[in-house]
């Protein structure tokens, strides 16, 4: 049996994130017609899950293309955030992973 960190392939971790852009980008279509149609709808809260797991392109192409969630309050502000937190985390992993080490050794 392979230790757990083993499936945590370059490979493995690009799939996961397409596969959970496309669930975001799909839910995002998938809400919007069911609001048109006064269907059951995907929760915010679901629709927010799916961008904090790494959604968030599919989350902001989907709003984009269906024209869903633009202007509702609170959520546009949480989903920015969301991004903003994700995009903040990336630029603190370049920096960490690809810094000069005299760098890393300044903020000690």
């Amino acid at each position: 049996m392979h230790p757990p960190l083993a499936l945590a392939t370059p490979a493995n971790l690009a799939t996961a994130l397409i596969a959970v852009n496309f669930l975001a980008f799909a839910a995002f279509g998938i809400d919007k017609a069911k609001a048109e149609a006064g269907a059951w709808r995907i929760s915010e809260s679901t629709l927010l899950q799916l961008a904090l797991i790494g959604g968030t392109p599919g989350a902001y192409a989907g709003r984009a293309l269906f024209r869903h969630k633009t202007r509702k309050q609170p959520f546009s502000g949480q989903l920015h955030t969301i991004a903003g937190l994700q995009i903040a985390a990336l630029a603190g992993l370049a920096v960490w992973f690809w810094a000069p080490p005299e760098w890393i050794a300044a903020l000690s």
